[in-house]
């Protein structure tokens, strides 16, 4: 690898690419040329193009370290299935929000031409002519690599707007065409403008300060990205198409938006100004600050489940203002402590349902007990020998009185029946 290849995003041919390596990292297999053709007067589907019109040269790029490189795919295997063998995602497959990992974007070469005297025809390229290419299109990979937003404690590459730009001049560099006599011809390679109609969501928001939620200065990561997600049925999404649905306002039609995540997170810094964004529940609960500040502010006597809204509001006011002192603004506070209540209520709710569920249990034993006593009570003063209701009432555990009732009940019982 050289010093170049070193340098932090420097565009760069990737080492095994290069004719001083002896393209040890390249081995192209075009089909032969008789399996490649194109009929259009065939009946069968089948039947009006070669098994190699599948075959496809790629031009990738590594929007994370600036690595070009190239390579082929197998022209014998179906064209449904291209996709998975290639080294990244074709910039058609993706949306203008972040880029997934591991980052790489791949350019499908095309290799059809057609005109009225020779008709179809195709045309492979060397892997010298390849090197060829991805050398020129080095200053357009360079200008994407420093232009792409990072974002997050990752750096997660996100679309800017110029970024898109310079994807565009790159596909352009890599299309060519024929002269009359069939050469092949490049076309230069161009540092395009950014068209108007491509707008940093930065710059919409700046325009629009209305827009702006006060909220995104103590917004979580996660909080800010489920927001620039926002990706309604019609219309735009993003930011702009989120924050003018709350403000029931409508964008022109025609425009394209950038750097979603970006903008938020600028915003947040912004509005945090020399202090650190941090998680509520990251400083409450692994820093020794915020646990003392945690231990500090618990109501005396009781949880959280028996705290009010204004007293969970107060103590969010509290432990910004400790957070502050130590450089620092939490971010989801509200959100954090409300959950934590919602949580120990949820386990209130669980005792309580396990208590009732307990009780109707107890109280349906009981009454089995009861009635199966009252049988026994009846029984014993059935036998009349005697014993006063005092002692009877002291072996049931029951009020003299109520023995009294049961044997007036019992006595009356059989007067009626010798009748």
């Amino acid at each position: 690898m050289t010093a170049a290849e070193n340098e932090p995003h420097k565009a760069h041919v990737l080492t095994g690419y290069r004719p001083e390596d002896g393209f040890v990292a390249v081995e192209l297999n075009p089909p032969p040329a008789e399996y490649v053709w194109r009929d259009e007067d065939a009946e069968q589907e089948e039947e009006r193009h070669g098994p190699g019109v599948g075959y496809h040269q790629w031009l990738a790029v590594d929007v994370t370290t600036g690595a070009v490189w190239f390579g082929d795919v197998d022209w014998r295997v179906p064209r449904e299935n291209i996709e998975g063998r290639l080294p990244g995602i074709p910039r058609r497959a993706l949306g203008d929000g972040t880029i997934p990992e591991p980052g790489v974007l791949v350019h499908l070469l095309t290799h059809l031409s057609h005109d009225e005297e020779r008709g179809y025809s195709w045309r492979f390229f060397t892997a010298e002519e390849l090197h060829a290419l991805a050398s020129r299109v080095l200053p357009s990979v360079q200008r994407l690599v420093n232009s792409l937003h990072r974002v997050g404690p990752a750096g997660e590459p996100e679309w800017s707007a110029e970024a898109a730009t310079a994807w565009d001049d790159i596909e352009q560099a890599a299309t060519w065409a024929t002269d009359s006599v069939g050469t092949v011809l490049w076309p230069r390679p161009r540092i395009s403008p950014v068209p108007a109609w491509r707008i940093e969501v930065g710059a919409f928001l700046a325009r629009n300060p209305d827009l702006c939620d006060p909220s995104w200065g103590t917004a979580t990561d996660a909080e800010l990205d489920a927001y620039a997600a926002y990706r309604p049925d019609s219309g735009y999404g993003g930011v702009p198409g989120r924050a003018c649905h709350v403000a029931d306002k409508q964008i022109a039609d025609g425009f394209t938006f950038y750097g979603h995540r970006a903008a938020l997170y600028a915003w947040r810094a912004q509005a945090c100004a020399d202090r650190t964004p941090t998680e509520a529940a990251a400083w409450l609960e692994s820093t020794e600050i915020g646990r003392n500040t945690w231990e500090g502010a618990k109501p005396p006597g009781a949880s959280l489940a028996d705290v009010t809204d204004c007293v969970l509001a107060s103590l969010a006011e509290r432990f910004q203002n400790a957070a502050h002192e130590e450089g620092v603004v939490l971010t989801g506070l509200p959100a954090y402590l409300w959950r934590l209540r919602a949580e120990e209520r949820a386990g209130v709710d669980q005792q309580l349902m396990f208590e009732g569920e307990e009780v109707e249990r107890l109280e349906k034993l009981l009454k089995d007990f009861r009635a199966g006593r009252n049988r026994t009570v009846a029984r014993v003063l059935a036998w009349a020998d005697g014993r006063s209701d005092e002692e009877i009432a002291r072996l049931a555990s029951m009020s003299p009185d109520d023995v009294r009732e049961w044997r007036a009940r019992l006595n009356n019982e059989q007067a009626t029946a010798a009748h």
